[in-house]
């Protein structure tokens, strides 16, 4: 169906591709694998008709082709779903679901109607219950996911690639994900599939590519692997994903949240996080998990100071009751979160990676009102080398990073402020297993030097062996804690599963 011949691709003297070649059967999921800044999503947007220019030649059905633009791809039947999300917030959802592709009536003018009835039709499909005139700023990230899902199938695509599709959105949505794959699969469609949750890819792929630093390393049936073998290619050597285990933690709570509220900002009789307490000692590292809409986020950006005029309720850092207005506020007391979205909430993309890092303290690196080069190299450069972030120099812009990169550049944008509480919403989401795993020991480092950590994660697996204490979520109440000992997946999910009525 698709093939790549020599492909190769640079970036200012950096080449994220050299001389790839691929063979992408029709009826078949490959999946394609490698770490962050293999160079998986460059080829994919090189396929989709986002980068036009490269070297060697992408063959659609025995054809050579050059595509102008993505639309150009699109229309001749290849279409991408994203890792980064691609929708316009202030469109609502069936505007930016057909958006460039309206329907037109037999007037000429745009069929809004039509096109409603048609996206109701598809998001049943993908059983997100939500009105097609909802506006996708309103939504969540997993449910931004599932539109951007949506909207790749909405085209009649013979070649579908998957970047990451499942990195936001909850377990029952990754199965409706799965039956429509399987779906596509039985009518003869191509599908790419990208991801970091090897699991994932034993349950859906028929075949594997790996990349890594740009070159094939090895291709073949996936039922001829295993998910060490997997990583050992992608990586070049042997990981052991680290586990927390059971660790002494200091008595001296640091953080203390007692009866935390928030509002509805539609519904103000219902909350959004109810009556919430907890605490976190000194070098803890506390798991949160919920399935989504469990209010997780809310309770980390309620900490944080956002939402100000719609919670109620008492922070306590070290003993000293806060009254945070604002994240600002938050950084200033010692308190930081690490956003889930980090494209959106976490980074200024069109900025370099030093001013990126330095944004939360540029009273540090300044001078008489004026930034200090030097001062910001070195601030930048130290938290580059401490985190490994992959980079060409430091005045490289963040949006040429890969996820994994920019996820390291934001981590590292919160360290300078030097946090005795760290919120981490999502800290892995779209990072591949090595990255993921220098993360982690960077998480364990800072909770046995005294910082009180709370992680979020989708990823079970990630909470049970990363926390010393489970916390668990639903419907915005706290519904179980579990020491790191006696928690189990069984136990966790039976509390974050929502009690029918």
């Amino acid at each position: 169906m698709l093939e790549t011949i020599n492909i190769t691709k640079k970036f200012a003297g950096v080449t994220a591709l050299n001389k790839v070649n691929l063979k992408l059967m029709p009826g078949k999921v490959t999946a394609l694998i490698g770490e962050n800044g293999a160079g998986k999503s460059t080829l994919m947007k090189i396929l989709s008709g986002v980068y036009t220019t490269y070297e060697g030649q992408v063959v659609y059905k025995g054809r050579e082709m050059h595509f102008a633009n993505p639309k150009d791809a699109q229309n001749s039947g290849i279409a991408i779903i994203h890792q980064e999300l691609n929708l316009i917030p202030d469109l609502s959802i069936f505007e930016n679901i057909y958006l460039g592709r309206e329907l037109i009536d037999t007037w000429g003018f745009v069929d809004r109607k039509a096109m409603r009835k048609q996206v109701q039709l598809l998001l049943e499909r993908l059983k997100l219950d939500l009105k097609v005139d909802c506006l996708v700023r309103n939504l969540k990230v997993g449910q931004q996911q599932v539109v951007e899902i949506a909207k790749a199938l909405l085209t009649d695509a013979d070649v579908l690639i998957m970047d990451e599709p499942t990195s936001a959105i909850s377990e029952q949505e990754v199965e409706v994900l799965f039956d429509i794959i399987e779906r596509l699969r039985s009518e003869g469609k191509t599908i790419v599939y990208i991801s970091h949750k090897l699991d994932e890819l034993f349950k859906i792929a028929d075949a594997y590519v790996v990349l890594r630093d740009g070159c094939v390393i090895e291709s073949g049936e996936l039922r001829d692997v295993n998910q060490d073998v997997l990583i050992n290619k992608m990586v070049g050597r042997e990981i052991q994903l680290l586990n927390v285990g059971t660790r002494v933690v200091a008595e001296e709570v640091l953080l203390r949240v007692d009866k935390l509220q928030l509002r509805d900002v539609h519904a103000k009789q219902r909350f959004v996080v109810d009556n919430v307490s907890f605490q976190v000692r000194r070098g803890e590292i506390l798991g949160l998990f919920g399935l989504m809409g469990a209010g997780r986020t809310e309770l980390l950006e309620t900490i944080v100071g956002m939402h100000d005029t719609r919670k109620s309720g008492d922070i306590e850092l070290e003993g000293k009751l806060l009254r945070l207005k604002s994240p600002q506020q938050a950084i200033e007391a010692g308190i930081v979160l690490v956003p889930e979205d980090r494209k959106k909430n976490g980074l200024v993309l069109g900025l370099d990676i030093k001013t990126n890092v330095s944004l939360s303290r540029l009273g540090e690196v300044s001078e008489f009102g004026f930034i200090n080069k030097k001062k910001n190299i070195n601030l930048a450069q130290h938290y580059v080398d401490s985190l490994k972030i992959k980079c060409a120099s430091l005045t490289q812009q963040t949006k040429n990073l890969s996820g994994g990169n920019q996820q390291k550049v934001v981590l590292a944008r919160c360290l300078v402020t030097k946090p005795r509480v760290l919120l981490l919403d999502e800290p892995t989401r779209g990072i591949d297993p090595h990255a993921k795993n220098e993360i982690y020991k960077l998480i364990l480092s800072l909770a046995e030097q005294g910082m009180a950590i709370v992680v979020v994660s989708s990823e079970l697996p990630e909470i049970l062996s990363l926390s010393d204490r489970v916390m668990v979520m639903s419907e915005g109440r706290l519904t179980a804690t579990f020491q790191a000992e006696e928690a189990n997946e069984d136990k966790v999910l039976k509390a974050a599963i929502p009690k029918t009525i």
